[in-house]
């Protein structure tokens, strides 16, 4: 844990390109950035070495994933040594030969691996065909132990959900932390995109109301073509987020490439849960159900 109760949280939001030698030296860039101004957790977002490749399926994509640990995990954990923080990252991982996940890695301040999160839910929607690359993660909803916190990581998709963020809560995380690539369908109307991204927000405060939890969300931003041209691309709408335990707005980003650096109260959510003790009141006895697709 951090000395006092307060962490700096340093947060990357930038667009990426198809050069993924070019978007590594970017993101080592903007990690100095917010390292030098103080961070001591630095969020990224998902996906980061690479366009989002998931608009198309093409196995030639496959060739984009590495395992873990791997050249990644050693260029950014080289990264976390050289600033001593501790950094969340976001891997396409090859676990074997046609088996691979949506990957969060944390790793240490001397640049090791604190522990990963495959992503639980995978989306298949026009332009976010995930099913056709990623297998479902099997390693639960853990949260994972560092120097400075416990960090209940998840991915994208997986924000839309209270059951993993609650889970997360009651196994001891004390941030919600989600790297994200979400945006809108080029066509979509002002208002649908406004709703969109309202609701992304809303939803993710609201776990940060349920659990009294920090929630850190960090989103791509830019557009990026449809490689097939069914679509018009997408236009990633950034506004990368920190909210406090009662869904307090502590930082938004807008559409533009951001590094930011916020405060984080952590002894705060230990005041919130004592004003607000939702996990005192709830009933577990009569929850079995939700383990149910539906009550039919």
């Amino acid at each position: 844990m951090p000395q006092g109760s307060t962490l700096t949280v340093g947060i990357v939001q930038q667009t990426c390109s198809a050069d993924t030698a070019a978007n590594r030296e970017k993101l080592a860039a903007n990690i100095a950035d917010v390292a030098g101004r103080g961070a001591q957790l630095v969020v990224l977002q998902e996906l980061h070495n690479s366009l989002y490749f998931c608009q198309t399926e093409n196995t030639d994509c496959f060739d984009l994933a590495e395992p873990v640990p791997g050249p990644s995990t050693e260029y950014f954990g080289r990264i976390a040594r050289k600033h001593g923080i501790v950094l969340v990252c976001s891997l396409f991982e090859r676990r074997a030969p046609g088996l691979y996940h949506n990957t969060a890695v944390v790793l240490e301040k001397d640049g090791s691996i604190a522990g990963k999160y495959r992503k639980m839910h995978i989306p298949d929607d026009p332009a976010y065909y995930e099913k056709f690359y990623f297998t479902p993660g099997d390693l639960g909803f853990q949260p994972i132990q560092t120097s400075v916190g416990t960090l209940g990581v998840q991915v994208c998709w997986d924000q839309w959900y209270p059951e993993g963020a609650r889970l997360m809560a009651l196994a001891g995380a004390q941030l919600l932390i989600y790297p994200t690539a979400i945006g809108y369908e080029s066509s979509d109307t002002a208002e649908e995109q406004a709703r969109q991204r309202d609701a992304w927000v809303t939803v993710q405060r609201g776990h940060a109301v349920a659990n009294g939890l920090p929630v850190i969300a960090v989103n791509r931003t830019g557009h990026e073509d449809d490689p097939s041209g069914q679509t018009r691309g997408i236009d990633f709408w950034g506004n990368s987020f920190v909210a406090g335990p009662q869904g307090e707005l502590l930082f938004c980003a807008g559409t533009e490439e951001t590094n930011a650096i916020v405060q984080v109260d952590l002894q705060r959510s230990e005041n919130v849960r004592r004003w607000w003790p939702f996990l005192r009141d709830r009933r577990i006895e009569y929850f079995d159900e939700l383990a149910r697709r539906f009550r039919d």
